[in-house]
């Protein structure tokens, strides 16, 4: 990955060294994408502007844009604007919940040209429910210029196919390798094919969990940088918009789900609980990998190499 991390505060001023301007080109030619540092401290400089940019509901003009946007949340729309202009080869990764729709919907508005236009990237792991199946249909009706890749477990194309290679409910049985296969190698090969550089994600905040202390803008272990646009938002704030926006959305939201993913990790909720209370109840779990260390799948892998090895 390109996005490198640093505490180094420009003391080497070699022509490979230069990250105390926070972003230097891996090289001179202009058809290739530039690399990209972040300091330490600039990191923490950009995450306390973009924390103060609460949402807010106003007309903004962008420069992206030939005409005013209307009905929409112009500082979000900020936090956008400065990541299609900062940083190179971004995509969306979703999973077309509400917070994912809402980016979509935002992005539509603000009539970006190519080639700065965000592709989505959406992981089938072939358990999703037949309702958000459903919804990807009417988000591609609702926006037909939205470019969606598509990655599934790796070398399966079916449910059938997947339970007769990993057994009727690897989920119970290897959570691990569950996510492994299912979530986490889907996404390192998208983003290694794909040459992703940045990500648009949707987590926020006020979900919970490991998401409490969540940062707009963070770097991971591999140097995917990890844009988390409403991250200031609360649940209330992205389903409003949703319908002041009249923007598609799953059907199972009235059904009491919040957060939506595998049909077997997922239940409805009751009120007052937790947004994501109703992900792996009954576990310590609150994320399904793809936002875990890479380390820790790693670390994994080497002793399920070592378990089959036995």
């Amino acid at each position: 990955m390109p996005a490198r991390l640093s505490s180094d505060r420009g003391g080497d001023r070699s022509p490979s060294s230069k990250v105390d301007s926070g972003y230097v080109s891996g090289t001179s030619s202009e058809d290739r994408t530039p690399e990209i540092y972040f300091t330490t401290p600039h990191l923490t400089f950009l995450n306390r502007q973009l924390q103060n940019l609460e949402p807010q509901g106003t007309l903004i003009r962008s420069p992206l844009s030939i005409k005013p946007v209307p009905n929409i949340r112009s500082l979000f729309a900020e936090i956008l604007q400065w990541a299609i202009t900062t940083l190179p080869s971004l995509f969306q990764t979703t999973s077309f919940g509400l917070t994912g729709l809402v980016t979509i919907d935002m992005l539509s508005k603000m009539k970006v040209p190519r080639p700065q236009v965000v592709d989505l990237i959406f992981f089938d792991t072939f358990h999703h429910f037949p309702e958000t199946l459903a919804l990807i249909d009417g988000v591609r009706k609702r926006y037909p210029h939205l470019n969606i890749h598509v990655y599934k477990p790796e070398g399966i194309e079916t449910a059938d196919e997947f339970a007769r290679k990993h057994g009727e409910k690897l989920w119970e049985t290897n959570d691990m390798l569950y996510d492994w296969v299912a979530k986490v190698e889907p996404a390192q090969r998208a983003y290694r094919e794909l040459q992703v550089y940045a990500i648009l994600t949707g987590r926020r905040r006020s979900q919970g969990g490991k998401r409490g202390d969540l940062r707009v803008l963070d770097v991971d272990e591999a140097g995917l940088i990890k844009i988390n646009p409403l991250a200031n938002w609360t649940f209330k704030q992205v389903r409003d918009y949703i319908k002041d926006n009249n923007v598609p959305y799953n059907e199972l939201l009235d059904r009491g789900y919040k957060s939506v993913g595998d049909w077997h990790s997922t239940k409805p909720i009751a009120d007052g609980e937790d947004e994501r209370a109703g992900r792996w109840q009954g576990q310590s779990k609150t994320e399904c990998g793809i936002h875990n260390p890479r380390s820790k799948f790693a670390q994994f892998l080497k002793e399920q190499e070592k378990k089959d090895e036995t």
